[in-house]
């Protein structure tokens, strides 16, 4: 059984969604996603970066790694860190997320639990 919020609880749900969802921070972080789904060749260089990660990993946890590897995702990441289009959505990305954090902790504050590990617990 779902618990039932309060007229007034929705309503300022409601409004932080609202909020959040036109501020700076949040505008930008948007923005920067429709940009980098729109440069395929910044999208590629991610799936190529998370691909050899991901690879990579698995290769060191099997004890398989080897330097060619390591070097070729250096120079995966490397180029990713030269991609404005990527560097422009990674500092967008922080942004929100410090946001998100600062509200959480005002909120926090206000009920006197942490906010974030509650909410994340009583959704599942």
């Amino acid at each position: 059984m779902q618990p039932i919020l309060s007229i007034g609880l929705q309503e300022s749900t409601q409004s932080l969604i609202e909020n959040l969802l036109a501020s700076e921070a949040f505008t930008r972080y948007g923005q920067a996603g429709v940009c980098l789904n729109q440069d395929s060749e910044a999208r590629t260089l991610l799936e190529r970066l998370n691909h050899s990660q991901a690879n990579l990993r698995q290769k060191q946890a099997s004890g398989g790694m080897n330097q060619a590897e390591v070097d070729s995702l250096r120079l995966l990441q490397q180029r990713a860190q030269r991609n404005p289009i990527i560097m422009e959505y990674v500092q967008s990305q922080t942004e929100a997320i410090s946001l998100l954090r600062e509200i959480d902790g005002e909120i926090s504050g206000l009920l006197g639990i942490n906010f974030a590990s509650f909410a994340n617990h009583s959704t599942c």
